[in-house]
């Protein structure tokens, strides 16, 4: 145990070591690592289930800096409890290319951060998803899951409207193993909160189903027996922890001034000062790092009484689990698959391709346990809840299908903290074109290379009668900007099922079925021995002798262009079609299969319900496009398509007068 003094040292270590990097650096965010170091100690001292020697230790409490500017604390804390990677010349390269304390936590750059925060929100949001997961995974492993996710949040996550979503989440599904501790120290970049927000965040929360309390942030015995108090709760907890930004600093502490800027050299001696802090930059005291390494340590024995419980499962159950952290697929996964597609092949199907998504989930969700899907209120539209899959509840988190209600970005955000926890394969949707409220958290799973599936049905103007608010058309060419997110528009059942194919085994890419209202037909009638869609673009049928037209399409246009085709050959214009469901995968093959797959007809049209942008790296600039260049109509699907002369004969008039221009 250590005394209060010692505790305050601690806390002060945290202090020092944050505004010594970030006045080393020369940017930075001192001002809330000296403001909640006190809190940080208490938890990783006194609360925090851990061992500093197995940071991927399945069953550790989950620390999430949602307020991700303030990464010195977390930097600083890593270092002192014994991280071999986070070295004191880490600490003094803060914001430096290469190394490994970038300005915002990365995950997957630096050991021991559990995800990538910065933009204000995520975090909280993520930390939602990391509880559910733990509260799944111990309703299917009650003797090796049991633990807690902690977030650090400030004033700014708790602004941003994720966090109503992230918190209405977890009030109604009684996430009682999550805590909040909220930085309550009334300042932001422009100054004084009060500038710009007057909430009472304890009754807000507690409006929605969290307990809620407040307490002083720099009183370590009122920290510490406030977060003992939410063991054994029904409910998620909020502890707003009052505290002084930049604590410490004799001028700038409790001003904007301290928030985002480096405190200058006078203003870290009057700190020093201040706190009794008599050692030079990057220097700490002996007793104090000891002190911090016998806390880093302080888990092991709890982590080797589980090894024994890990050890005691069935080896079925224990191989299974494993398999589930590594995310990799059973090997009963590629027969099933193969069967279904086969029994595809042998009874071709016109459907919409969401009806078809939902016929390969089926399939999916049967050998793959570890997937939890879900739908931001559109289940009946979005075709995700398979036969297959039990609801979970706020009592019973025993099933595999969570009704996320109308929040579509809070959605986004916990299907990352699930993917980040590791054994659950998770699965989002909505409409495509509300996409746009999922952009945020879509981006932080690329960056983070995680494994999540997004379905995005209603993928263009064929939704027809809701109109243009409703019909995406910039989507997705927004979507596939994204680097490291595979964007799948399958044309048919086959490309559909051989997208999930691709997208459950993608562990480091997170891939996005973009998927119909309308009905298309089955194109693809022949097996072809391999996953054509893995390839991301592929000729689906073929010219009679040499092309003078290469038609490429993709989704529900691809049967447009193979219309299309049967004319201009009847014509005297030897047409191809190319399918490209993924450009992603597309542009990692090999130049010598793209240029093979693009080809060399003089004349190629892209064909897409949606703008031009990213088409002209197939067809380049001054090839030919039949798609939107506006927003779209209400009315029945058909008339919308012939509104915009997305049909096949604009294809082929297009055809025609290229090929007229070229000769």
């Amino acid at each position: 145990m250590t005394d209060a003094m010692t505790t305050r040292r601690m806390a002060n270590a945290i202090r020092a070591l944050s505004m010594d990097a970030v006045e080393k650096a020369q940017s930075g965010h001192p001002g809330m690592p000296m403001g909640m170091a006190d809190v940080a100690t208490v938890l990783f001292t006194k609360i925090l289930k851990y061992d500093a020697t197995d940071p991927h230790w399945i069953d550790r409490d989950r620390f999430i800096l949602s307020a991700g500017h303030g990464s010195m604390l977390l930097y600083s804390i890593l270092h002192l409890t014994g991280s071999k990677e986070m070295t004191i010349d880490q600490l003094k390269r803060f914001r430096q290319v290469g190394s490994k304390t970038p300005g915002h936590p990365e995950r997957g750059h630096t050991e021991s951060i559990e995800t990538t925060t910065g933009p204000l929100g995520a975090g909280i949001s993520n930390s939602v998803g990391l509880a559910l997961a733990e509260r799944i995974l111990a309703a299917e492993y009650p003797t090796i899951i049991d633990h807690r996710t902690f977030a650090l949040c400030s004033d700014g996550d708790l602004m941003e409207g994720i966090s109503q979503e992230a918190i209405a989440i977890a009030g109604h599904y009684k996430l009682n193993k999550l805590v909040f501790l909220y930085d309550d120290n009334g300042i932001s970049i422009d100054g004084h909160t009060t500038l710009s927000d007057s909430v009472d965040q304890v009754a807000r929360f507690k409006a929605c189903g969290w307990n809620a309390v407040h307490v002083d942030g720099h009183d370590a015995d009122a920290v510490e027996a406030a977060i003992k108090a939410t063991e054994g709760s029904d409910k998620p907890t909020l502890i707003a922890c009052k505290t002084t930004i930049g604590f410490g600093a004799p001028k700038k502490a409790g001003t904007e001034k301290a928030h985002g800027s480096p405190l200058g050299a006078e203003e870290i001696e009057g700190a020093r000062k201040a706190l009794g802090w008599e050692y030079p930059p990057f220097v700490i005291p002996d007793d104090i790092k000891h002190a911090w390494e016998e806390a880093g340590a302080r888990g092991s024995g709890r982590r080797k009484e589980w090894e024994t419980r890990y050890a005691a499962l069935d080896a079925a159950v224990r191989e299974d689990f494993e398999r589930r952290l590594k995310g990799e697929l059973p090997t009963s996964f590629a027969p099933a698959m193969a069967a279904y597609k086969a029994k595809l092949y042998a009874e071709p199907k016109e459907m919409a391709t969401r009806k078809a998504g939902e016929a390969a989930l089926t399939v999916v969700k049967g050998e793959l346990p570890e997937l939890v899907s879900g739908s931001a209120d559109l289940t009946p539209s979005n075709n995700t809840l398979t036969k297959n899959m039990k609801v979970i509840t706020p009592d019973d988190y025993a099933g595999s299908f969570m009704h996320w209600g109308i929040r579509e970005h809070g959605m986004c955000g916990a299907i990352n903290g699930m993917a980040i926890h590791g054994g659950i394969l998770p699965v989002g949707s909505t409409f495509l074109v509300f996409s746009d409220y999922c952009r945020p958290p879509l981006r932080l799973a690329a960056l983070m290379k995680i494994r999540v599936i997004q379905v995005f049905t209603h993928d263009s103007i064929g939704v027809g009668e809701d109109g243009p608010t409703h019909q995406p058309v910039e989507q997705i060419a927004a979507l596939r900007a994204i680097p490291n997110l595979n964007v799948f528009r399958p044309c048919d059942t086959i490309e559909t099922a051989e997208a999930w194919e691709v997208a459950v085994a993608s562990l480091k890419r997170p891939s996005i079925l973009a998927l119909t209202r309308q009905n298309l037909p089955q194109l693809r009638l022949k097996d072809a021995g391999e996953n054509l869609t893995a390839k991301g673009a592929y000729e689906i049928a073929p010219a009679e002798g040499v092309a003078a037209v290469s038609l490429f399409a993709s989704g529900s246009e691809v049967s447009l262009a193979v219309e299309a085709k049967k004319a201009l050959d009847a014509a005297g214009l030897p047409t191809r079609v190319v399918s490209v469901p993924c450009f992603d995968l597309f542009a990692d093959q090999p130049g010598s299969y793209r240029a093979e797959v693009i080809g060399t007809a003089p004349v190629k049209i892209a064909v897409e319900a949606a703008i031009r942008m990213g088409w002209d790296s197939i067809i380049g600039s001054d090839g030919g496009f039949v798609g939107m260049s506006s927003f779209g109509e209400s009315g029945p699907y058909k008339e919308v398509y012939e509104t915009f002369g997305i049909t096949p004969d604009t294809v082929v008039k297009l055809a025609h007068s290229m090929h007229a221009s070229a000769a």
